[in-house]
């Protein structure tokens, strides 16, 4: 599986980004899919996950209410959508498929990171 993220760069605080993760070598529609981040220094840390049928949606406390995740499995693609972006939303984001929990260590398959600098 290999997993390609794109849509990052830099915005100022208050605006949006969307993030894709495109999927090749394996169909999404036979896993879960998350978003994690890491901020310079700092642990990965869980963003938000959706699965197999996107029935099932969480986020991390600090992402309620501004972000979306969201998926296409006929485009094999994973998205998420980020509004009110904030200075401490600045991070590599990254992909991961084959899990259902927010823990990273949990996940067999990342994307390469998009990076996401929000300015104040």
């Amino acid at each position: 599986v290999q997993l390609v993220e794109s849509g990052g760069g830099l915005v100022q605080a208050g605006g949006s980004l969307r993030l894709s993760c495109a999927a090749s070598g394996y169909s999404i529609s036979n896993v879960n899919m998350a978003w994690f981040r890491q901020a310079p220094g700092k642990e990965r840390e869980f963003v938000s996950k959706i699965s197999r049928s996107g029935s099932m949606i969480s986020y991390t406390d600090s992402v309620k209410g501004r972000f979306t995740i969201s998926r296409d499995n006929a485009k094999n693609t994973v998205y998420l959508e980020m509004n009110s972006l904030k200075p401490e939303d600045t991070a590599v984001y990254y992909c991961a498929a084959g899990s259902s929990s927010w823990r990273a260590d949990n996940y067999d398959y990342w994307g390469q990171g998009t990076q996401v600098t929000v300015s104040s």
